[in-house]
């Protein structure tokens, strides 16, 4: 057996310098496909055997290449039962921080499991005998052997590995062991599934004798003259020469000569790229060519001389099924929904993606801070004692890490930051590490966020400050770090900032979206963010129909475990989007339109382009319905620059009474390689009292109401407007014929993820918990009857607490209904303990209704269409909507709050053998409705455990706390809260 070469400290062995990966014309060949394959517990008795050319592997496993064996059908070639390792202790494993072995480097347990590759596979004839050898993933650790010959072993799971190998005409064995824990493991320990094989591409590349073996794009712009300069470095095989050739700007050049021409510059707006070629005698590499400068200049990190703002996610790379094994397919999808939601920049998160979505970022036109793979993040479990970054025998792997990443993606204009690392503590390493990548390349800013020297960053960053904070560092008023010497606090306040994670979007969230961007809006030294994160890391659950997503607490006896939190993405599993992208959508807008007494003004918030793609439309809507539209004149405005035109003149008279809202929208004029024409970029909304119409009246006008005969009160209950309350309770019983029944005092809901918090900070729900919000007692004092007026008063509050609320619910009679008036008044010490009082917040404050389970349907007048929160509220419009009363419910992996509808005008629901029911408030209401109570969302641990009441529970809410992004981000900030404060509220049932 070979010495345990996966515990060994060190860079890779064998392997070939690290080069540019690039398209050719010289033969290549796919090893992808069916392998066989044999897993073993433990390194222990995996011997060579089975390099042998003529080993029986018959029995060995099938399994696809690329692929993650914890996440595959694995199915005997002889036959026999498909066994699956999906789910268990010894599949796919999930922890955020913590490491899912021992810290003890180098080592790693005797229990891991080890995967044999094996593949025959024909070369054909003309292909050669010199080739490369290439892997673009492969987890953790591996060593590989050809035809018998060992080549060499590796770690760094997300980074290429090439080897030079030789090959012979026909049949060839190709023999890799990969091992689940390694030296590498300590290295990558980032929030995400452990998910160990060959998940990536396995290709054999011919390599003739002026093969190119590296190649590096110089490609500057000049923003004062409009010039590229353009310079390609070329390694060649046998050092012969090398040409290249842009035929759009006529360019015929030398290898390593340098001319300059006007050209268009590259940027995620206007991602321009000139095609062209690199070639020798023997082999043609195609090139993508983007010219941009990106710098730093009085503390503004600009591209092309203009300001860079980065509107960013986070992104992961997974699928439900695949795990890290993405397809192109999937990843343009990814790309057209981020341009489609006016999301410019991605933060590779946090490790370089596969080379192919880098040349999609090309063309499509996104921003990357390109990430290495490398996280240390579990030697906080330390004391960051022995910390790889800080431990000079680890230096020389860390830094070929970089070189790899840095060599690999250097050729990409969308690459526009190197990051060296993620949450792997401080060290002198990271000097090494700066210097490695200036040794390759210099052209793009460097970034680490988590050392608070700075010393060797060129930005400065954070993750999850409070809005607060946020302000402070745009002034650049921020405190200093601790332990930060004078000269590096100076030199940290002269950089730029860009904030690498914010907007935790765990469950129903993020909010605040469009206060971050009203900060950055105001200070150029921000450079903008990127959300945490695209997807949820969620998988299918064949093993249990009707389940969304596995996460990691479904790993069932396996600690540490990071549970939920790898379902913190803008995307579900499946790539649906939440609600929230909806929200980051309006945040995004890269044009903006506001309304000037009579004019449309449009600000162009683009980096490099204009609006000439763009034709922006108006409509006028009247309570939700259509009185006009027209398409305006607006003037192109270049980028950063605004125009503004006259708003038509519209029929005022036909506009009288209700609600007059004009919605004006920029849409794209042509097709885009990831929207059709007529996708609507940017959109705002503006309510009409410019028209100088005639007075709304109390409440939008009802259809026809029907008249309801008025019954006597009785022993049955005391009847009032043709309704009938309870007379002990004084609770509603039966409104029109249809058994409505409230309201009950409602102060809590369902906690979302965020409302949670982290590690016991931030955590509302437990307050709620502990104040008894989920478990409170209602006492009616009094029920009076006066007249067409009944009075209903009543105490509320919870076992084992002196604190309560008084509440007076005032009906009366109007025609068609009832008008109810809800006060409120907070009494008591509202604290888990004497000393906390301050801590205490409500999540809601209104009333609660169970309705019959025939009512199925709903319409309703205000924001939507889909759900929205104080917080998360700008990404929707006011208008007519109508669903399904099961479809206003958005179906969170993890069961939790959802489907409030904020500022409500009415509300109409319909149904089978119910009356239409009409609900209006005065002025606003935030509503919900489904068929199961908050207690019931709250219990249920997965969608599956949600069962139908045989109800409709309705919320009518004066007030719903905002959802925030506490599940790792600030507090919620005191403006979206619920104090507790008296309050009272009106609204209007009809029958």
């Amino acid at each position: 057996m070979n010495d345990a070469y996966w515990e060994r400290i060190g860079p890779s062995v064998g392997t070939r310098r690290p080069r540019a990966d690039a398209p050719s014309d010289a033969p290549r060949l796919s090893l992808n496909g069916d392998w066989r394959f044999r897993l073993s517990p433990t390194t222990a008795g995996t011997g060579e055997e089975f390099l042998a050319d003529d080993v029986d592997d018959a029995q060995w496993d099938a399994i696809a290449v690329p692929s993650h064996w914890v996440l595959e059908e694995i199915t005997p070639l002889a036959g026999g039962p498909a066994r699956s390792l999906r789910g268990d202790a010894e599949g796919p494993l999930y922890t955020n921080t913590a490491l899912p072995i021992p810290l003890d480097p180098p080592r790693v347990p005797h229990e891991n499991p080890t995967g044999d590759y094996r593949l025959a596979f024909d070369v054909p004839e003309g292909f050669g005998t010199h080739a490369v050898l290439r892997f673009r993933g492969v987890d953790s650790c591996a060593k590989a052997w050809l035809n018998g010959h060992e080549l060499g072993h590796w770690t760094g799971s997300r980074l290429p590995a090439e080897f030079d190998v030789t090959v012979r005409p026909g049949r060839n064995v190709l023999c890799v062991r990969v091992h689940r824990w390694s030296i590498g493991t300590y290295l990558e320990d980032q929030d995400q599934w452990w998910l160990p094989g060959i998940f990536r591409d396995v290709d054999l590349l011919a390599r003739p004798a002026a093969a190119i073996d590296d190649h590096h794009v110089h490609a500057d712009f000049d923003p004062a003259t409009g010039l590229g300069t353009l310079r390609v470095d070329v390694s060649v095989g046998d050092g012969s020469a090398a040409r290249i050739a842009v035929p759009e700007l006529s360019l015929d050049l030398d290898a390593g000569e340098t001319a300059s021409v006007p050209v268009h510059p590259w940027s995620a707006d206007a991602p321009r790229l000139y095609r062209g070629t690199l070639s020798t005698r023997d082999e043609t590499i195609e090139l993508a060519i983007g010219f941009r400068r990106i710098e730093i200049a009085d503390g503004v990190l600009l591209a092309n001389g203009r300001p860079l703002r980065f509107r960013g996610v986070n992104r992961h790379e997974h699928h439900p099924r695949t795990g890290r094994t993405l397809d192109r397919a999937t990843m343009v999808r990814d790309i057209e929904l981020m341009k489609q939601h006016n999301i410019d920049a991605v933060r590779t998160s946090h490790y370089p993606p596969h080379p192919e979505f880098l040349s999609l970022c090309d063309e499509y036109g996104l921003w990357v801070v390109d990430e290495c793979d490398l996280e240390t993040h579990g030697f906080i479990y330390a004391g960051w004692q022995g910390n790889p970054p800080d431990e000079p025998e680890w230096y020389p792997m860390l830094a070929e890490r970089l070189e790899r990443m840095v060599h690999r993606d250097k050729n990409h204009p969308s690459v526009v930051m190197w990051s060296m690392a993620n949450e792997s503590g401080a060290g002198r390493g990271f000097e090494v590490l700066r210097e490695s990548i200036l040794s390759i390349d210099g052209s793009r800013p460097i970034l680490y966020e988590r050392d608070p020297s700075y010393r060797d960053s060129d930005l400065y960053a954070v993750m999850y400050p409070s809005l607060e904070a946020l302000e402070l560092i745009g002034r650049g008023d921020e405190p200093r770090p601790d332990g930060v010497s004078d000269d590096d606090d100076a030199r940290r306040r002269t950089l730029p900032f860009v904030l690498v994670e914010y907007a935790h979007a765990m469950g129903n969230g993020p909010g605040s979206l469009q206060d971050y961007e009203r900060i950055f809006d105001a200070h150029p030294r921000l450079s903008g963010g990127f959300i945490w994160e695209w997807i949820d890391h969620g998988f299918d659950r064949p093993d249990l129909p009707g389940e969304r997503v596995m996460h990691g607490g479904d790993v069932d006896g396996y600690r540490p475990n990071g549970g939920r939190y790898c379902l913190d993405g803008l995307l579900f599993a499946d790539r649906t989007p939440s609600p929230a992208l909806a929200e980051v959508a309006k945040a995004f807008e890269p044009v903006r339109l506001t309304i000037d007494g009579g004019d449309l003004v449009l600000r162009n918030q683009r980096h490099a382009r204009d609006t000439a793609d763009l034709r922006v439309t108006c409509t006028l809507d009247r309570d939700g319905e259509r009185l006009a539209q027209a398409e305006l004149p607006m003037p192109a405005a270049l980028a950063g620059g605004e125009s503004r035109c006259a708003l038509p003149t519209f029929d005022t008279e036909a506009a009288q009474g209700g609600e007059v809202w004009l919605t004006v929208e920029a849409r794209t004029r042509d097709d885009a390689p990831w929207a059709a024409a007529g996708h609507v970029v940017a959109w705002a909304q503006h309510r009409m009292p410019d028209l100088e119409l005639p007075a709304a009246p109390a409440r939008a006008a009802p259809p026809p109401a029907r008249t309801v005969t008025r019954r006597p009160s009785g022993d049955d209950g005391i009847a009032l407007g043709g309704a009938l309350f309870d007379r002990d309770s004084g609770r509603l019983l039966e409104l029109g014929g249809a058994p409505v029944e409230g309201p009950w005092l409602d102060l809590f809901r369902a906690p979302t993820e965020n409302d949670r918090g982290q590690g016991g900070r931030n955590d509302l729900a437990a307050v709620w918990t502990a104040v008894g919000l989920d478990r409170l007692v209602h006492r009616t004092e009094r029920v009076t009857l006066t007249g067409e007026s009944l009075e209903v008063v009543t105490r509320t509050g919870a076992a084992a607490h002196p604190h309560r609320v008084e509440h007076t619910a005032s009906w009366r009679a109007i025609d068609g209904g009832l008008e109810l008036t809800m006060r409120v008044e907070f009494k008591g010490p509202w604290s888990p303990t004497p000393h906390r009082a301050r801590d205490i917040v409500v999540p809601r404050l209104g009333s609660r209704w169970r309705l019959p389970a025939g009512y199925t349907r709903v319409e309703w007048f205000g924001h939507g269409p889909g759900e929205t929160y104080v917080d998360s509220i700008e990404g929707s419009r006011v208008g007519r909507y109508a669903a399904d009363i099961d479809d206003l419910a958005v179906p969170y992996p993890t069961p939790q709050e959802n489907g409030n509808r904020s500022r409500t005008r009415w509300l109409a629901l319909e149904g089978l053998g119910v009356p239409a029911l009409r609900i209006e408030g005065a002025p606003l209401i935030d509503v919900t409705a489904r068929r199961h109570t908050s207690e019931q969302l709250a219990d249920a641990r997965s969608p599956l455990e949600l069962r139908d009441s045989g109800h409709v529970w309705l919320n009518l809410d004066q007030r719903q706390q905002g959802l925030g992004s506490a599940s790792v981000g600030p507090a919620l900030p005191e403006q979206y809260r619920v104090p507790l404060e008296p309050a009272e509220w009106t609204i209007r049932l009809l029958a």
